[in-house]
């Protein structure tokens, strides 16, 4: 029989809600929404729901939504999108919580929270689902509490760290996953920068640090393979700047996106890192006067999906990064359908926290830190296969074959425009595997890429351009 300890009654009080109000959004629609109704809200902002990721289960095809509570986190199955499902429910060490985030490494999901005493940090094992999940670490000897976290091959970087009791504070620590269920500690980030005062989130992409330092910047790092950091360069002053929140890197490197979270309405930026020796700001753009940007992720070569807290969900052009289009919005906040709240008293933490934009599958989830989960189907937006947008052209029709796939991938298409494209095959981490550009006239072409060094399981193949955008589920034997 299979030890579970986690699972308890407030599971079966969790359902789906087929929302009764009429959300505000453009080519993003509803495909299904999930929330506790008896989820209680943390007393100062009146938050229920925050940090969210998503894991797809290779071996039994299953997709899931992870999305913390004041009280835990929640294991929804999501494989049928119109009518998610909780699968299992981990009780936090605190009540109340405010902040909880997540990453997955393999099978093993890292939660952590960033409220005062008492609180830990969880490692669960999810490889036990679609049955219940495993909590094989909640304590506090690797650390108590931390504010976010990054997992980049194998290594876990977490942000603003708290030991036990408090006994000692990190801006930065990089920890080894060499023992999944027990990362061990190589190196803080105080050690070789002891002027950063915190980092409250960091993006990381082949051991490049990309660290949003609240109100002191942008920091970037290279973490060498003798465990320590050396600083590249940093942007400490730029235009409409606030506190330096999070940031999403394009898949060729060349432009970073970050948030400025506080104080609200700051716009987001869309920054050159092509030259990490040159970092330049290259746009400014609002949703919305009033609205607060929270976390933006990277989708495709062209697209970033921003939670944008009291604007809900945004999708924006960025091929242009001198010239952001947005394309497509879901507004998870909206109330009766009349609009945003920007000005509740003493709760400007409202709306759309967080989102997961790499399931196989291409379901968009979000998080709404009032309203619960949401289900989104956002191929429009996106500008997926989609003869009718306006800021795109259906440049490609692909052939795919064999698929399932075993030693290499072919591919058929015709191409209508000459142009570059971009190839890449992604994990189910929404990891980049395999890259390369090649540039391609007009007419028909047939490509090959040896896969024969993946493992088993289900990738996501993207073809993207200027003008094209393909992406399709693909599943290794």
């Amino acid at each position: 029989m299979k030890k579970n300890t986690i699972l308890i009654l407030v599971v079966f009080l969790c359902f789906f809600h087929a929302a009764s109000a009429q959300y505000n959004s453009h080519k993003i629609s509803l495909l299904g929404h999930w929330f506790n109704p008896s989820e209680p809200a943390e007393p100062f902002y009146g938050i229920k729901y925050q940090g969210l990721f998503g894991w797809a289960d290779t071996v039994n095809n299953k997709e899931y939504a992870i999305i913390g509570s004041g009280s835990g986190t929640y294991i929804i199955d999501v494989s049928t999108p119109t009518n998610p499902i909780v699968s299992d429910f981990v009780l936090g060490r605190k009540n109340n919580c405010i902040w909880r985030e997540y990453k997955t490494y393999g099978n093993y999901l890292y939660a952590i929270s960033d409220d005062d005493p008492y609180n830990s940090f969880q490692i669960i094992d999810l490889s036990y689902l679609p049955d219940s999940v495993h909590v094989v670490h909640d304590d506090t000897t690797i650390f108590e509490f931390a504010h976010t976290l990054y997992i980049d091959g194998d290594k876990l970087y977490c942000s603003s760290v708290t030991l036990a009791g408090g006994s000692e504070y990190y801006s930065l620590a990089v920890y080894s996953l060499a023992n999944p269920e027990l990362p061990s500690l190589l190196r803080t980030l105080d050690e070789d920068d002891a002027a950063i005062s915190s980092v409250h989130d960091v993006f990381v992409r082949n051991d490049t640090v990309y660290a949003s330092c609240g109100y002191q910047g942008l920091f970037v790092y290279k973490f060498n393979d003798n465990n320590t950091f050396t600083p590249i360069n940093s942007l400490t002053s730029y235009p409409d700047q606030g506190y330096n929140h999070s940031s999403s890197l394009t898949p060729n490197g060349h432009t970073l996106v970050f948030c400025d979270e506080v104080p609200r309405n700051m716009g987001v930026k869309i920054i050159d890192v092509s030259d990490l020796q040159n970092i330049s700001v290259e746009s400014t753009f609002k949703s919305t006067e009033g609205a607060t940007p929270h976390n933006p992720y990277i989708y495709s070569a062209n697209r970033v999906v921003i939670a944008y807290f009291q604007d809900g969900l945004q999708i924006y052009d960025i091929s242009n990064p001198a010239n952001p289009l947005k394309t497509g919005y879901f507004d998870t906040d909206t109330i009766d359908g009349v609009g945003n709240n920007y000005n509740i008293p003493n709760a400007p933490y409202h709306g759309c926290w967080g989102a997961y934009v790499h399931l196989p599958s291409g379901i968009i989830l979000a998080s709404d830190m009032q309203n619960g989960l949401f289900v989104l189907n956002a191929d429009l937006a996106l500008g997926i296969n989609n003869l009718n947008d306006e800021n795109n052209i259906n440049n490609i029709n692909v052939n795919l074959f064999p698929n399932p796939i075993s030693n290499s991938l072919s591919m058929s298409f015709e191409l209508k425009l000459s142009e570059s494209l971009l190839f890449e095959i992604f994990d189910n981490k929404g990891c980049e595997i395999i890259s390369k550009k090649e540039f391609l006239l007009a007419g028909n072409h047939t490509k090959t890429i040896n896969v024969d060094k993946l493992s088993s399981g289900v990738y996501l193949l993207k073809i993207t351009g200027n003008k094209t955008f393909f992406a399709k589920k693909i599943v290794k034997n």
